[in-house]
């Protein structure tokens, strides 16, 4: 069995084909079940982000490359059409990203924390399909811990440099007093929550929250002494916002073209600030097109980023030190199901034995033995049957003068506490 981890993230794909492999939520446990199903495929995790998409799957060898056919199958997608783009880890490497990715070390904003909670509703998913076996619900465990442990031995997290700061911090040098400002925030999950924190903290003088379920809507913009708003309200509130920040998990488009160019029109083309988080996008690409609207994608964030990454940097050296050792703990246990183990074979000989000797003396009392003779033939056969090849192994060392065995066998049977711990009979 191997592990391998493929996929395409920010650096290695531009956003139009991140969109083409994201999975969405709803439909990713489906889409674990089909994956393990297919050959020599026996565990599967998927990993969808607005900045990767991963597969993380033990396969059969000479399996390798079915996730990547399976992945190209899933999505429609032509043999050739990820092949530049794709990266897969494999084995120890496979560990590695894994645990770089879980502590925000592969992720655009260096070190930043909603990573990990991605990688655990992944893990979710998994198991709501069935897909993980011991090997890989062993990995997850120790990503988990070893997430846990960089973010409190590093300083990986200090500096706040999330991507809903970022966008934030890009709003404020179009806006350079945000309390001017009527910010519409589109989404109601973890990324617009911060982005309401931060804009809260500034303070913008107005908040507008839209969200598909107008109960989550309400619920995140009364903390933040923002107005709910249903989607569908949004052609009526949209020129009101001098700012939009958007981030929901949309297969379509959430703000049209049309939509915005009317919106426009109606604040008679004073400026509007548009930020798009989201992958797939959440506001049409035609969007930037129009006069008086700015409009930035996710990846259009990095130059702002990089300003907030030097504090990090000795952080990061850190928490690889620390991957590093954690690769090779998990290593070393996984390597430890390829071996033979001779508690298990022990016991499974045993049990055999057992069961064949209980089988004869039950055929003795059906044959009309008496009780005591049946469990006197159980008792002698089953010893007979469980000291005769350590007996007859320990008289070949004897005759070979092959003392460690002999020391071994000692240590392993206690021989000389043994008859101690029988009690007499008429104690």
């Amino acid at each position: 069995m191997a592990l391998i981890a493929l996929g395409l993230n920010h650096l290695t794909a531009p956003l139009d084909l991140r969109e083409q492999v994201a999975f969405a939520p709803e439909n990713t446990a489906d889409a674990l079940s089909d994956l393990v199903r297919q050959p020599g495929v026996s565990e599967a995790l998927i990993l969808s982000t607005c900045n990767r998409t991963e597969l993380y799957c033990t396969v059969d060898s000479g399996a390798e490359t079915i996730p990547q056919r399976w992945l190209l199958s899933h999505h429609g997608l032509g043999t050739r059409k990820l092949d530049e783009f794709l990266y897969r880890h494999d084995e120890n490497a496979a560990v590695r990203h894994i645990f770089r990715v879980a502590t925000g070390l592969d992720s655009m904003v260096l070190g930043e924390p909603q990573i990990l909670g991605q990688v655990k509703d992944a893990y979710q998913l998994a198991r709501t399909a069935h897909s993980l076996g011991t090997p890989m619900e062993r990995l997850l465990q120790q990503t988990f811990a070893v997430a846990k442990r960089v973010r409190s031995d590093t300083r990986i997290g200090a500096n706040t440099v999330s991507v809903a700061y970022t966008a934030v911090r890009l709003a404020e040098r179009v806006f350079t007093d945000l309390k001017q400002a009527c910010v519409l925030l589109i989404g109601a999950g973890e990324t617009i929550e911060l982005a309401a924190r931060h804009l809260f903290d500034a303070p913008a003088r107005r908040l507008i929250v839209a969200n598909r379920t107008l109960e989550h809507a309400q619920a995140l913009a009364s903390r933040f002494s923002g107005y709910a708003i249903a989607l569908d309200d949004l052609p009526q509130h949209l020129a009101e916002a001098d700012i939009v920040i958007s981030s929901t998990a949309s297969r379509e488009p959430i703000l049209t073209r049309k939509m915005v160019a009317d919106a426009i029109r109606a604040r008679r083309h004073k400026p509007m600030f548009l930020v798009d988080i989201a992958v797939p996008r959440d506001i049409e690409a035609d969007v930037a097109k129009l006069d008086d609207v700015f409009l930035y994608t996710i990846d259009d964030l990095r130059d702002v980023i990089n300003e907030n990454m030097q504090g990090r940097q000795q952080a990061a050296r850190e928490a690889e030190t620390i991957i590093d050792l954690q690769v090779e703990r998990y290593l070393a246990w996984r390597r430890t199901l390829d071996v033979r183990n001779p508690i298990l074979q022990l016991r499974a000989g045993a049990e055999a034995q057992r069961d064949e000797v209980l089988s004869k003396a039950r055929q003795l009392l059906n044959a009309g033995r008496t009780p005591e003779q049946a469990l006197e033939f159980l008792a002698n056969t089953l010893t007979n049957k469980l000291l005769h090849t350590p007996s007859a192994n320990l008289r070949d060392a004897a005759l070979r003068g092959d003392h460690d065995l002999l020391l071994a066998a000692e240590r392993l049977y206690d021989a000389s506490a043994s008859t101690h711990d029988i009690p007499d009979k008429d104690a």
